[in-house]
């Protein structure tokens, strides 16, 4: 039992310094100095925590932080550079926490705490990178309390109930890590699309012409899905938003064919895996969304009822979003049909 509470309170805290490192050193150093809490015997080695230039250390860190992490962008630069950082402190502190065991179980520890670590961090890394495709910075500012106060209640739950903080820390890495592949791909998607707008072109309205050819690693993947031999009009890479059987944050492309002027096809590659999905373009209508770090193509049904599709363009390709969009509404507007494709255009 004893070495159960040890283990709980040695990956709880390393699971909060995944979170907020400084925070968790800085209270846990000022409760133990302070003598706001009590150490029992199984923990005596936490007392370094104690020390005034520790705490002092801490709280200055914690101080630029408390503010960095409001701020945002900064917030993301700053849990960049604590990628390392964080989950290497956490190992330290339930390292601290064990004082001197068998070697072994040191061992099993530092990985476990230090994959601990890991995990909070990017959780908390992929959150604030979500919540930064907003430009208001309130949303940052309501994160950032909030994941204090998770470790001051966290904290004080391993305090009271070390092997229910180990439970709940248990239940809530094992959910992170359930979607985990989600986690991933929103972080890949927002990266790729904050890099697009810094390196993208200053002129937004440039004329574009789209390409006749997809990238290699959907070729294949539109040729399993082209079983009548269809000729493609125009394709545009992009990422899945939200949609019918559409997973979302994926890379892909969309490509229209000439021969069925009132489809288009989503292509991509999920888990390495062809992924295809064809988008019924007949009832339903198209609009062009501008957004802080992207330009998103809409599809929705005119009634009202039925699926509603959303694909996602770098904020530098705002004129190949406005391009397919124009194309589409003649298409459905359009009795006859024209026999040109939109590259031609």
């Amino acid at each position: 039992m004893e070495k159960l509470h040890l283990l709980g309170v040695a990956l709880g805290l390393a699971c909060l310094a995944g979170i907020n490192l400084y925070l968790t050193v800085f209270i846990t150093g000022l409760a133990i100095h302070f003598h706001w809490i009590t150490l029992a015997p199984a923990y005596q080695s936490l007392e370094a925590l104690g020390h005034p230039v520790i705490i002092t250390i801490a709280g200055i860190l914690y101080f630029l932080e408390f503010f960095a992490d409001k701020i945002p962008w900064i917030d993301s630069a700053w849990d960049a550079v604590h990628t390392v950082i964080r989950p290497i402190g956490g190992t330290l502190l339930a390292l601290q926490v064990l004082g001197h065991p068998s070697p072994t179980f040191t061992v099993i520890v530092a990985l476990l705490a230090g994959g601990t670590s890991l995990i909070t961090h990017t959780a908390k890394a992929a959150t604030r990178l979500a919540s930064n495709t907003s430009p208001e910075p309130f949303s940052n500012i309501a994160l950032s309390f909030g994941e204090d106060v998770a470790v001051l209640g966290g904290l004080a739950l391993i305090h009271y109930n070390p092997a229910l903080a180990l439970s709940i820390f248990a239940l809530a890495i094992a959910a992170f890590l359930y979607f985990a592949p989600k986690v991933l791909r929103v972080m890949k998607a927002k990266i790729w699309l904050a890099l697009k707008k810094l390196n993208g072109p200053a002129d937004l309205r440039m004329r574009v012409k789209l390409p006749l050819t997809l990238p290699t690693r959907f070729a294949s993947v539109f040729s399993r899905q082209n079983v009548l031999g269809e000729t493609i009009a125009w394709t545009a890479p992009c990422i899945s938003g939200r949609g019918r059987r559409i997973p979302a944050n994926l890379f892909g492309a969309l490509v229209a064919t000439n021969e069925e002027p009132r489809k288009i096809l989503f292509v991509a590659r999920k888990s390495g895996r062809p992924f295809a999905q064809t988008i019924e373009l007949d009832g339903s209508m198209v609009a062009h969304e501008p957004k802080f770090l992207s330009e998103n193509l809409i599809i929705f049904p005119a009634a009202g009822k039925g699926p509603k599709y959303l694909f996602v363009f770098p904020r530098s390709q705002a004129a190949v979003a406005e391009h397919i969009v124009d194309y589409l509404r003649e298409r459905l507007t359009e009795p006859s049909l024209r026999s040109e494709s939109l590259a031609a255009t």
